[in-house]
């Protein structure tokens, strides 16, 4: 018996539904605190949750599934790795440039109460960047 091939309620099991999709998304930032105190609220705002903790990172993923490692999703972890090479993130460089998500105008303000920069509000996407230099891309439901 296969247990990762649950038929959803769209027909698409979950061994389809989740194929292509990440499992996880890993930033290593030069300031766990900083990182934690700016990345915490947006995610929060957008429907995250805490989901591991140990002394060099934090991890948060999509509230609402089922317990267990796999449930929920992917997850997005910030880590200040012991095995950093020093110089900071540069979106424009070779690497990640930034991350879109799905959110709201709440999630928007959350960020920029938590300190996050507005880079480009087009009305339907917003541009925000955190104080290492990472780059989020909150693309806004219609309300």
């Amino acid at each position: 018996m296969t247990t990762d091939r649950v038929t959803t309620g769209e027909g698409a099991s979950m061994t389809e539904r989740r194929k292509g999709l990440f499992h996880h998304v890993e930033l290593w930032v030069d300031d766990l605190v900083l990182a934690g105190e700016q990345w915490a609220p947006v995610l929060l705002a957008l429907g995250c949750a805490p989901f591991q903790s140990w002394e060099t990172g934090r991890s948060w993923r999509l509230a609402g599934g089922a317990p267990g490692p796999e449930a929920g999703g992917g997850y997005l972890v910030l880590e200040q790795s012991p095995a950093l090479r020093p110089g900071g993130h540069d979106r424009l460089r070779a690497g990640l440039n930034h991350l879109a998500v799905h959110g709201s105008r709440a999630a928007v303000s959350a960020a920029l109460a938590a300190g996050w920069t507005l880079r480009v509000d087009t009305g339907p996407t917003v541009h925000l960047v955190d104080g290492q230099g990472f780059e989020l891309e909150v693309v806004c439901a219609e309300d």
